[in-house]
């Protein structure tokens, strides 16, 4: 299965998927928490970016965020260089369901029906045919390496595997951008290499794959890496090295090479 990308010039070509101008994340109480201060963060068609950082760091909040399931309280969002923040809820889930996938660390499958039918809710709500929902299904599972395992229920698949049926679903709908949550977390080490090499596969195919991690092992794969600690980006870069030219904040996250 391919990645649907269009191909872009001339200005389009330098539009981020998402980017992030300021957001920030504060949780009301007595006193406040504030999860994430204001940062800066662009991410292109067919990039491969780990977020690192130990638990409390703000790398959920960021990433829940950039996949608009929350709302920052300051700064703005932008997906296709269209501004989300003042958009209608509906025409936000439209472009969330269009654009925007993800992964997690627990699989979420459906135990009591097969890999093919796990994979095939994935398009339940875009319009397609039951016949489309099952051929896309199949690509989908053929794309991760379990055209042999369709029938198959969760319970009868390796953790591997269920991790596999769950990427399948996220990409079953050919987002732009794929989030993953500590998708290794869950998994042994030689199973979880392999999620990763079929992540960073899926980037080279021209679909953005930002990967949430509090492992460095499973960051070094990723050719940029950007950390967190206690709600701010580290490892700032200057303005000029962005890649569309805008001036980023002294937060900007940068590349950890």
């Amino acid at each position: 299965m391919s990645v649907a990308v269009p191909v872009l010039v001339g200005e389009a070509a330098r539009v981020p998927v998402i980017e992030a101008r300021g957001v920030a994340r504060t949780y009301p109480g007595t006193p406040a928490v504030r999860a994430l201060h204001p940062s800066w963060l662009r991410i292109h068609a067919g990039e491969q970016l780990a977020i690192l950082g130990a638990s409390g760091s703000g790398k959920s909040t960021l990433l829940a965020i950039l996949g608009t399931l929350d709302d920052p309280t300051e700064g703005t969002l932008l997906v296709d260089g269209r501004e989300l923040t003042a958009m209608p809820e509906a025409k936000r889930s439209a472009i969330r369901a269009s654009r925007i996938s993800f992964v997690f660390q627990q699989f979420h499958l459906m135990p009591a029906v097969s890999a093919i039918e796990n994979v095939a809710t994935g398009l339940l709500y875009t319009g397609a045919s039951p016949k489309e929902r099952v051929e896309r299904a199949l690509l989908a599972l053929d794309a991760v390496g379990l055209g042999h395992r369709l029938r198959h229920r969760p319970g009868e698949l390796s953790g591997g595997e269920q991790q596999r049926v769950a990427i399948a679903r996220a990409l079953v709908r050919e987002p732009a951008v794929l989030f993953a949550d500590e998708p290794t977390g869950a998994l042994d080490s030689a199973t979880g290499e392999a999620i990763v090499e079929l992540l960073t596969r899926i980037a080279g195919a021209g679909t953005a794959v930002v990967v949430v991690t509090h492992d460095a092992g499973v960051a070094e794969r990723f050719t940029r890496r950007i950390r967190l600690k206690d709600g701010r980006i580290l490892d700032p870069r200057p303005p000029e090295a962005e890649p569309s030219g805008v001036a980023a904040s002294p937060n900007t996250g940068g590349a950890d090479r």
